[in-house]
């Protein structure tokens, strides 16, 4: 019974549409239909409208972090349950049928959740690579393999986790890979 009410409770908790919420009754705006259809806090931020970006990064990383913690701490078995179905929450939230976010933000939630060092070591590398390319997209594919490959060297974590963690950035991030290879994705402006 416990491992079903932390997988639902996580999955409803990662699947609140922040970005979606804010900018329709804020900005009386579907973020769906904008700049990348996305519902995250990149996309938000294309709407010119910085407040609410930030914003909805912060609670895309806060609502990983409530249940993950909670459950850390309450029932440790559990805490990849936990994660997985926040992750999932986010990527796959049942209000808007199941099309929601890419799931970087949620990431670092439960990286900050799971283990405070990981989330400096995926803030680190998206920081660089995103200074020295400009793309988001790339910043997040590679701050998302750098956790798999850093307990693959100090052998430490569950590696297994993380590299589906990554597997499933790589699917959300499919079409940016495609517009990366092609030369034709599009740069970003975080501030």
């Amino acid at each position: 019974m416990d491992y079903i009410i932390t997988a639902l409770v996580s999955y409803l908790f990662g699947s609140i549409p922040f970005g979606y919420l804010f900018t329709k009754i804020l900005l009386k705006k579907d973020i769906r239909n904008l700049g990348s259809g996305n519902i995250g806090a990149t996309n938000v931020l294309r709407t010119g409208n910085k407040s609410l970006g930030y914003l909805t990064l912060v609670l895309d990383i806060a609502k990983a972090v409530m249940p993950v913690i909670y459950i850390k701490l309450n029932y440790p078995d559990l805490v990849y349950i936990s994660a997985l179905c926040t992750f999932l929450g986010h990527l796959f939230p049942i209000w808007l049928k199941f099309k929601g976010g890419k799931g970087v933000a949620t990431l670092v939630g439960i990286l900050i959740s799971i283990n405070i060092y990981y989330a400096l070591i995926f803030g680190t590398v998206w920081i660089l690579t995103f200074l020295t390319s400009k793309y988001s997209s790339l910043s997040s594919l590679f701050a998302s393999i750098s956790i798999p490959i850093y307990l693959l060297i100090v052998d430490q974590g569950n590696i297994i986790f993380f590299i589906i963690m990554f597997v499933l950035i790589f699917y959300t991030h499919r079409e940016n890979v495609k517009r990366l290879i092609n030369k034709e994705e599009t740069k970003s402006k975080i501030y």
